[in-house]
């Protein structure tokens, strides 16, 4: 695997779930909220996107966050912390990623998160009838979402409607969470 394999797949990801989407390049960039120029880009493998071009490109595209990071594997897995490629967030001190992809047979995302606090996390709606759990590992952190907050603690357990806009905010450094995303 070469330092760059992480880069490709993404960039094969991207081009492939356009194309099956049925979306001209120019269409996707502009549901998406980007350049023409830097789709582009991301699907030759010459860009670097954060995290919310991501979740933008996967809700164009109406699928799940990690078929555009993760190769299907159904053997058994170890994955070693710092092994997966980083996802930064480009507006706050926020990296995640990608534990597992969800199987065909089955609609989950498994994410490890780690966050500073600082500036907000906010997530754009998921798909309708997403649900994201939240478990925290280590540190504080408040989840919200419409017109409810909480915060928890390690060793909470959180479930809610990722459907809706949705944030997290780390209270103490080097907050680290794990997060579920269900699409229905």
């Amino acid at each position: 695997m070469t330092d760059d394999s992480p880069r490709l797949l993404v960039a094969g990801a991207l081009r492939r779930e356009r194309e099956r989407s049925g979306l001209s390049l120019t269409e996707a960039a502009r549901r998406a909220g980007l350049g023409k120029s830097t789709l582009s880009q991301l699907e030759s493998g010459a860009g670097n996107p954060s995290l919310e071009t991501m979740w933008s490109l996967a809700t164009t595209y109406g699928i799940p966050l990690a078929r555009l990071l993760d190769a299907p594997d159904p053997g058994a897995a170890v994955i070693r912390l710092g092994e997966p490629p980083a996802l930064a967030s480009s507006t706050t001190d926020y990296v995640s990623w990608l534990l597992s992809a969800s199987p065909p047979h089955a609609r989950r995302d498994l994410y490890l998160i780690s966050a500073q606090p600082g500036e907000v996390k906010e997530s754009m709606p998921h798909p309708v009838g997403t649900t994201e759990h939240v478990v925290v590992g280590r540190g504080r952190v408040r989840v919200s979402w419409a017109d409810r907050s909480e915060e928890l603690s390690a060793g909470d357990y959180l479930r809610y409607p990722g459907d809706v806009l949705h944030t997290c905010a780390a209270l103490e450094p080097d907050s680290l969470v794990v997060y579920v995303v269900e699409t229905a």
